[in-house]
Order: structure tokens, then sequence, then C-alpha cells
């Protein structure tokens, strides 16, 4: 069998380090995949000059080469409605129609569904212009919020406020300046929810639902979770912070009826169903729904899966998942640290040459490097790894506890170099706090 990855991230290269593992996979093709996908060594990994933006040639490279599943990682394709093409070309996918997807592809919709379905959730306002969302703010308490763009902005389009003039502030930025794009075109005001947060992701085909090992992800940029929010800067899996009881709740009061919801308003979800959960005095409520692995979490999950991938994938995306064997799991914990280009999430150069790769990968037998923002310089047989991205590497470590993975993980970082490289210190702490 065939497999196209669509994405070139840390999520699609452990997607396809992970499927090319399959006894029951020929190959494993990646569009476009990075410098990772390109270098894994023994595995039948093949990257494709495709832009995962590119729905004609996809669908036109998956018909030409007879691809059995296609696996769609990031959340802007999904949102297109690159799925609803292939399924039209008669081609198998994973992953959630254009319909299904606008659970991320709008928070406004994704609000009003939890609303619906009963999803216990914060509070919210909707807006379609600053000019609103300013005389709302103006004329409320002055009180913690969070001010949201209501589309895709890569992790990116929340600010998180402490006073009515950050909450203005955000407004401005998203709303009047545009800072990220059409994402801004309409915007959330949300009561600010405390407490510890969490990522529930689960497997669905619509009716029945996977729930995978509980993960907790760091956005904010810097150490002790400050600064402005990324699209991860590194997860680890699981967290003690949600045991079997909790996971049990999840399912009852959120998984199992926003699946139900979303098929009684004929948008029937197939795909990764990814639940950002805060675990608030009064229970957990959701912050966000994505509609996809996340990016890093998919990374510390993964390593810990023994099953086959593709005995999961494949029956969901045909409406069977529960036909799938249950999966098998590493009992060890995974730490994945995310090293970054300078400047991010702001402005950042790239074309920096990295070294220590391959030392790093010799750290310890569990230790995995994958790669996001990178790509190759340099001719056949004289090709280096360069930086391309703000996101570049997701060094992944198992270990015995989470103190032993998170050393592993950070003695493979000390042997990776390029200008400007960085990383959060701090990744998994909550988990070492909290065991």
């Amino acid at each position: 069998m065939k497999v196209l990855v669509v994405g070139g991230g840390g999520r699609e290269h452990a997607l396809a380090w992970k499927l090319a593992q399959s006894p029951r996979i020929d190959t494993v093709f990646v569009a476009p995949g990075n410098a990772g996908t390109a270098l894994e060594a023994g595995l039948p990994i093949v990257n494709v000059a495709l832009r995962d933006d590119d729905t004609a040639g996809i669908v036109s490279f998956a018909k030409a080469n007879a691809i059995g599943l296609t696996v769609v990682g990031p959340e802007a394709p999904l949102v297109a409605g690159l799925v609803d093409a292939l399924e039209s070309a008669g081609l198998l996918a994973f992953g959630p129609s254009k319909a299904a997807a606008e659970l991320e592809g709008s928070k406004a919709f994704c609000k009003e569904l939890l609303r619906h379905a009963d999803v216990p959730s914060g509070e919210f306002h909707t807006f379609r212009d600053a000019a609103e969302a300013l005389e709302f703010l103006n004329e409320r308490e002055d009180v913690p919020c969070v001010v949201k763009a209501d589309g895709l902005a890569a992790g990116k389009g929340v600010v998180v406020c402490d006073t009515r003039d950050e909450a203005l502030e955000a407004v401005d930025r998203i709303a009047a300046q545009r800072e990220f794009g059409a994402a801004g075109a309409r915007l959330l005001i949300e009561e600010r929810l405390h407490g510890q947060e969490v990522s529930v992701l689960a497997i669905t085909d619509g009716r029945s639902i996977l729930t995978l090992p509980p993960a907790q992800d760091h956005k904010p940029a810097y150490d002790d979770d400050r600064g402005p929010n990324t699209g991860g800067m590194g997860a680890y899996s699981p967290t003690p912070l949600v045991d079997e009881a909790l996971i049990a709740r999840i399912e009852e009061q959120v998984l199992v009826p926003t699946v139900h919801h979303m098929k009684r308003k004929r948008r029937p979800f197939r795909g990764v169903l990814y639940a950002g959960l805060m675990l608030t005095k009064q229970g957990p409520k959701v912050l966000e729904y994505n509609v996809r692995f996340g990016d890093p979490e998919c990374q510390p999950v993964l390593m810990r899966l023994k099953s086959d991938l593709l005995d999961l994938l494949e029956p969901a995306a045909e409406g069977r998942l529960d036909e799938a064997p249950t999966p098998e799991w590493d009992p060890r914990p995974a730490v994945c640290v995310v090293m970054a280009s300078e400047g991010y999430p702001g402005a950042y150069e790239t074309g920096f040459p990295i070294t220590g790769l391959e030392a790093a990968a010799a750290v310890a037998p569990g230790v995995k490097v994958f790669h996001a923002g990178t790509s190759l310089a340099g001719r056949d047989g004289d090709r280096i790894v360069i930086n391309s991205g703000g996101r570049v590497l997701g060094v992944t470590a198992l270990g015995e506890t989470v103190p032993t993975a998170k050393l592993a993980a950070y003695t493979a970082i000390k042997a990776i170099r390029w200008r400007g490289a960085w990383c959060r210190k701090d990744i998994a702490d909550r988990a070492i706090v909290s065991g």
C-alpha cells in the first residue's frame, strides 16, 4: 500500500516516520516534507515537491500513484476542503471535511456549537469589527479576558489580557492592524479561564471515538509561560493531571456530545478531534478545538505508540473505527522540546546550517529528532540541513520517568547548533512538580 502524508512540519515527519514502520506500507510520500523526511534512513519515505495548498496537484498525484490513503496533517488544507476534493476523486483520506473542519477554521462557529451541544466552555462575545469590540470593552468592568482572531492564525491569534488596556491593544492588533491577516476579519472576546491547560486528542469516524493518551503543550514563547503565544514550544505525554476518571469525564461531557452534535448538524466529523482544555475548579472546559494532530503533541504521543498507526487511521477513514485493534502504548513518558529560529514567533532569519543532528540522535536509544522548519541546501552528495521556518526541530525523548525523558531531550539539544537557535528550558516541569 502507498500512503501520502500532506504537510511539511514536525507533525508530518512524525506521522510519516510512524506510518513507514507499518509492514503493510510500501512507500510513504510526503508533500512537501522537509529535510528530516528526506534524510530518514532505513524507512521508505519519499518527499514530493507539492505544496500542501496545491489541492489539484495533490489529487492528481494521489490518483496517478494509486495512493491507498492520504493523511492530511495541517489545518489550512483541511479547512480549504482537501479531504472533500480527494473523496470526490474516489480516494480515501484521513481528516475532516471542509464543513467539519470549521470547528477550527472559525472560533465563533466552535463556540456556538459548544453552547448548543451543552459542552462546558467559557463565556464569549463575537464582533465583526474593531469599533464594536472596543465599545464593548470600554463599557464593561476592567477584568481579565482573552481576545482571539476568529480564523486560522497558526496558533498565534490568541492574546491573553490581564487588563482592559491590554485587551484594547489586542483588538487593535487583530481587527484594526490585521496583524494576523484575514483571520482577524472577525474576533472574539472570551472569559479568561484559570487552571492547568491540557490537550486530549481522539480519533473518530463520526460514530466511534478512540481517545489517545493526554498531553500537555506549552504555547507561550518563553520560560514560566511568559511572552506571546506560539504554535507550541514543546509537549509531553502522558500528563499526571489527567487520570482515567478524568478521561472518562472528558469523553462523556466533551468529546461524545461534540461528535454527536456535528452529526446532527450534518457535518459528520472524521479524523482527529483535538480538545484544548482548561482544568478549572468547576471541571474541564473547552478552550478551543483543533481538527488534526497537534504539533508538537503528535511527536511525543506517536513516540509512545507501539501499534501500527495505519491500523487506526485507515478504519477511521473508512467509517469502521469500531473494528480497529486496541492500540498498545509504551508506558514510558515522552518529552518533546521545540528548537526555534531567533525572533520566532515574530520575524526570523533562515538559511543557517544546522550541525550536530547525528550526535543528538545518538544520545540515547529513545531520542528522535523530528524536523519541522528545515530544508536541504547544496548539491547531491554535499547537502546540508538549514533552518527554513520559525519552529525548526522537535527533539523528542522517551524515558523511564519524566525527568529522565526531559534530561535526554535537553542533552540531545546541547549537541545541535545553528545561528540563533533557542528553546524553552522548562518543558515538562509541570509534570515533574505534579508528580
